[in-house]
């Protein structure tokens, strides 16, 4: 054998063992490291971030689902939507009857007008009283005592004028309220000016039918007093005391016609009485206590002429006397006396209009409560009103919903109730459009009762959307995920990874240098996505942390 050829069989020799000595060990790695493998299974704890989530399903609702309702009966005058309409917050939505709210308001404001010109007069009175108190301190001419003395008989005049202005009212009322009772309302009664009238129609309430037939008897004798005691009535008459007697009657007839139209109101269309009759009977009763309120008002605006007349003639005639007599120091101060009691009547007078524009405020506001308003912009979902139908109180006929404004209801489960608070949000998913359009909402109501779900404790939950879209329908079906915590820059491991002693707490295996598990007592925060586990305590970044362990 040559050199040459020695040397290269040489080197093959070496070459085979090395090849031989690498096969072994990539052998004995593979072998070991597959046999450490199928011992232990670890994941090396390291610092990320968590996200806490509950998975949800809900429903859409409309933030605003409203019904509404009269809260008197009435009759239906005027409809103005329908099924679907789009309305703005405020808009009337149906009107009922209101000529007698609308008479009672003309009447309140008349009473008002009437208080404001009183008002006028008084003032005038008090300016006239400062300039006499003037004069008085500049002492009286001659001129100066015919001009008051025509001042007198001036007011003089007024006031007789007023007195026959009040005799006038008397009889007028006395001549309204015969015909209210005799013409408008007899034909409604048999035997009505006998001493046991009885009401010809039926009446629902037992008690209004014994009311109405006890004071119509008792009317017939007092308008038999009353016509009595007007017979001889003038200018010369206690006109006062007339006046009283008659407003006296006067409220006892509307207390009268006032349950006559609540009795006309209940009547319903029958074979003995069509709704022709009704009809007729409503408007005779209708005309007859707008006749009473004119006459109350008539008589009440014709007492304050009275009075003004009778002031204003006493004080001219203290103007006079003053004049006649001269100053001193006395009749001064009386005239201040005076002007302090005109200051009265004008507070007083100022008291008593605003009581009178109260009368006004409340029938504005039953004429108000006529009226069917949206307290928000919306759509009409239902609408039941038709036109000439009475409608009971309190009885639903409209019901809407908010326009563009959605809130969505889920049912959350008692292990996740938990970690829910109101100000979570969520992204969700509509059935609609499919998973790739995501929405925004937050939690912004928890009911703190349970309901039970097929035997699960479930609390209802209410979100809100973030923004407006207009895809967004009532009844649509929601697919949430609310983020109750998250948490950066923390460690986390899987949640197979800790064991649970029961009374001992929570543990982990940390697999230590060659080899070595320590089992070491762990305090967890927060789980989330992806089956991990917040570490508050007991590993640090960087630890082996066993999650199973093969025998």
């Amino acid at each position: 054998m040559t050199t040459k050829r020695f040397f290269k069989k040489r080197k093959k020799l070496l070459i085979s063992f090395i090849i031989l000595i690498a096969s072994i060990a990539v052998i004995s790695f593979f072998i070991l490291g597959k046999e450490k493998e199928s011992i232990y299974s670890f994941v090396v704890a390291e610092k990320g971030n968590l996200i806490q989530e509950i998975s949800a399903t809900g429903r859409v609702n409309a933030v605003n689902d409203i019904d509404l309702a009269f809260e008197k009966s009435g009759r239906v005058s005027k409809v103005n939507i329908e099924i679907g309409d789009v309305f703005k917050k405020g808009q009337i939505l149906i009107e009922l009857e209101s000529n007698e709210i609308l008479a009672e308001l003309s009447q309140a404001r008349a009473s008002v007008e009437s208080a404001k010109a009183t008002l006028q007069q008084y003032e005038a009175v008090l300016e006239g009283e400062k300039i006499t108190l003037e004069e008085l301190k500049k002492g009286t001419r001659p001129e100066e005592i015919l001009v008051y003395e025509s001042k007198v008989d001036n007011a003089k005049a007024t006031l007789e004028a007023a007195k026959e202005n009040i005799v006038d009212n008397l009889l007028d009322s006395y001549t309204r309220s015969d015909n209210a009772i005799r013409n408008m309302v007899d034909p409604m009664f048999s035997n009505p000016q006998g001493s046991n009238p009885e009401i010809s129609f039926p009446i629902s309430s037992s008690q209004l039918e014994i009311d109405v037939n006890w004071k119509r008897a008792f009317i017939e004798e007092m308008l038999f007093e009353w016509t009595n005691s007007l017979e001889q009535v003038d200018t010369f008459s206690d006109l006062t005391s007339n006046v009283e007697e008659s407003e006296e009657y006067l409220n006892e007839i509307k207390t009268f016609l006032q349950e006559m139209a609540i009795a006309v109101n209940g009547l319903s269309a029958s074979i003995d009485f069509s709704e022709t009759t009704i009809e007729g009977y409503r408007t005779d009763v209708y005309t007859a206590r707008t006749d009473i309120n004119t006459a109350i008002t008539n008589l009440s605006s014709a007492k304050e002429e009275l009075n003004t007349a009778d002031t204003a003639l006493s004080v001219a005639i203290n103007e006079l006397s003053l004049k006649e007599s001269g100053s001193t120091s006395e009749q001064i101060n009386n005239q201040e006396a005076i002007i302090r009691q005109a200051m009265a009547n004008i507070n007083s007078q100022k008291a008593e209009i605003k009581l009178k524009e109260s009368s006004v405020s409340a029938s504005r506001a039953k004429l108000y409560k006529n009226y069917l308003r949206s307290p928000i912009d919306g759509i009409i979902t239902k609408q039941d009103a038709k036109i000439g139908e009475i409608v009971p109180a309190n009885e639903i006929i409209v019901s809407i919903i908010s326009q563009g404004e959605f809130e969505i209801e889920a049912d959350i489960v008692e292990a996740d109730i938990a970690n829910l608070k109101i100000g979570d949000k969520a992204k969700l998913s509509l059935d609609a459009y499919g998973e790739d359009i995501i929405f925004k909402a937050n939690v912004i109501k928890i009911d703190p009762a349970a309901v039970l779900i097929e035997g699960v404790a479930n609390y209802k939950t209410t979100l809100v959307f973030e923004e407006k879209d207009d895809r967004i329908r009532a009844g649509m079906t929601a697919d949430l995920d609310i983020i109750t915590a998250q948490k950066e820059n923390i460690i986390v491991i899987p949640q197979r990874a800790v064991i649970y002693k029961n009374g001992a707490g929570k543990f982990v295996r940390i697999l230590m240098e060659e080899d070595i598990i320590e089992e070491t007592q762990i305090e967890t925060g927060i789980s989330g996505n992806g089956g991990k586990i917040e570490i508050l305590k007991g590993v640090r970044e960087g630890d082996k942390v066993i999650t199973s362990i093969k025998k």
